[in-house]
Order: C-alpha cells, then structure tokens, then sequence
C-alpha cells in the first residue's frame, strides 16, 4: 500500500495495531499462566477481556471508514512476545524474577499500545473524527491502566520478593 495520505498512513497504523492486538488475545494466556503471582495472573487474564473489548473498538473504527477489518504483520508486537517466551525458556520454574520478567514485557508491550493509540488519537482528532477520536481514546484509558497496574505490582511487591530470591 503506497501512503500518499494521512488517510493512508492512519489505515496502514490501525491495521498494525489491530494486528497486534490480535496477537496479544494469544499472548495473554500463556503469560497468565507463566506467572506465580496470583495477583498478577489475575492481571493478565483482566487485560485478555480488555483485549477483547479493544479488538471490537478497532472493527468500529474499520467500520466507520468503510474499510475491512484486517491487520497487518507487526514486526514489533512480534519481537516483544518473542522476548517474553525467550524470558520463559531462561526462566522455565514459576518464581518472583520470572513474575518481574513478566511485568517487564507486559510494560513493553502497553508502551507501544500506548504509543500506537496516542498517535491514531491524535490523528483522528486533527481530523475531526470524533466518533473514531473516542474509540481510540477508551482504549488508551485502558492501556495507560494497565500499565499504571503493573507498575504498582512490580513496586508493592514483585519486585521485592524477586529480590529477596536473587
């Protein structure tokens, strides 16, 4: 697709992310599992809903422009859960570093959402695009939670008992 537009590159992000959310709905279970910590298990299995929910806004989104819903490949959503089970396979028994590991590449992964979804949100409303402009922003709400959640684990106590174990 040649992007001659911002109607072009908007299509182009949007199918990214709706790719890596896409992605992520396999994702979250196998981190959820992966993990010790009850609490964040629990997280983990939260932001699978979530997910759920974010891959309906992104079809409204597709539907408002009157386009198919479709994602393309994102190399970078590829490389972040490749990065989690690498962490996985280093750290195979369930302990409090491998629930720090976890946290870490949840974080990385709510970064780029977040980077994805400021982008479009700010897209969308120098265009004018309300309807669009609110979708997209209910969903970086949720992203920015996320992480903001996975931060006061990591800080409350993961962190501490993975350093008690190390």
């Amino acid at each position: 697709m040649a992007m001659k537009t911002m109607d072009d590159l908007f299509l182009l992000t949007l199918k990214d992310i709706y790719y890596a959310e896409r992605q992520l709905l396999k994702a979250l279970p196998k981190m959820a599992r992966a993990a010790q910590n009850d609490e964040l298990k629990q997280a983990f299995k939260d932001h699978k809903d979530q997910t759920e929910g974010q891959v309906e806004r992104l079809q409204q989104v597709f539907q408002i422009l009157g386009k198919r819903a479709q994602g393309q490949t994102c190399e970078a959503i590829q490389g972040l859960i490749q990065e989690a089970e690498e962490l996985l396979e280093e750290a195979p028994e369930p302990s409090a570093v491998r629930d720090a590991g976890l946290i870490a590449s949840g974080q990385a992964v709510e970064h780029y959402e977040m980077a994805r979804y400021g982008t479009l949100l700010a897209w969308a409303e120098a265009q004018k695009q309300t309807d669009i402009a609110e979708l997209l922003k209910a969903t970086l709400d949720e992203e920015k939670a996320a992480d903001k959640l996975l931060t006061q684990m990591a800080v409350k106590t993961i962190h501490k008992e993975a350093l008690k174990a190390a």
